[in-house]
């Protein structure tokens, strides 16, 4: 079996996210136990195992202790691998089956173009125990998908955030945190906190993105966005709102190495 890793949400190789991408059979595909073990093994954020049935592609995501429904940078990094080994051609779209539904992801002018439902954000009251574990007093607080959203007034605060993760842990769900931008570079900064899921922080987080969109571009009045993940590592997305409840999120991403693991 052939495994890569590859940086996502990035032009350069040790920036972005680094996600583990396996392709394999569909026998393989369904041993749960083998796919823990390999994401385990690469101790990556997110690996992701895809196999071709019927033109399209199953995809699932691992941690390195449990799987997960939803990953972008993983999902965006198995489409850069399709297109650079030429398994599939970049004029075509990649259709993925998912535990969160069909994703899609498109070449466009040497990016890759992943083709996402939106979450809405529902406004809750102030959550003390939270605030305690990152140390902020957000300005607003919201439930979205299987994590909560905190608005924090500038990139500053968001930069600092020190999160108590075994606090954070215990509450068992995702955390974004997300300011608007004081450049004009950006639109807006986030960070993204899952430790609940064996994931501290997540240097650049796709997923979250499927969120983060429709919240900014109801507050901005914008349907194309830029955003920076604000992590050690740092990544640059792309954002366009699109009918029908879709986000459209590009990214760039760099193959680090390949490998071929041993099966005995």
């Amino acid at each position: 079996m052939k495994l890569y890793q590859v940086d996502a949400f990035t032009d350069q190789i040790f920036k972005g996210n680094p996600a583990g991408v396996c392709i394999l059979s569909i026998e393989k595909m369904k041993d749960d136990e083998l796919l823990q073990n390999i994401a385990a093994e690469m101790n990556l954020s997110e690996t992701a195992f895809l196999c071709k049935v019927d033109g399209e592609y199953q995809l699932r995501w691992f941690t390195p202790t449990m799987e997960v429904q939803f990953c972008g940078h993983a999902t965006l990094a198995s489409a850069h691998i399709l297109w650079e080994k030429e398994i599939e051609l970049t004029q075509d779209t990649i259709q993925f089956n998912t535990l969160t539904g069909k994703l899609y992801a498109r070449f466009k002018l040497g990016k890759v173009e992943l083709d996402f439902p939106t979450f809405d954000t529902e406004k809750v009251t102030v959550q003390k125990n939270i605030n305690k574990a990152l140390g902020i007093e957000p300005a607003f607080t919201g439930v979205t998908r299987k994590s909560y959203l905190l608005e924090v007034s500038n990139p500053e605060i968001l930069k600092s955030i020190q999160p108590d993760f075994t606090k954070l842990k215990a509450l068992g769900r995702g955390f974004i945190v997300t300011c608007k931008s004081n450049d004009k570079e950006y639109d807006f900064y986030s960070r993204f906190f899952a430790p609940a899921v064996g994931i501290n922080e997540d240097p650049v987080a796709g997923s979250a993105h499927s969120s983060l969109a429709p919240y900014w571009s109801k507050k901005l009045g914008k349907t194309i966005l830029k955003a920076y993940q604000a992590s050690k590592r740092g990544g640059v997305l792309e954002c366009e709102l699109a009918p029908r409840g879709r986000v459209l999120i590009r990214g760039e991403a760099r193959t680090v190495f390949e490998m071929e693991m041993r099966e005995k």
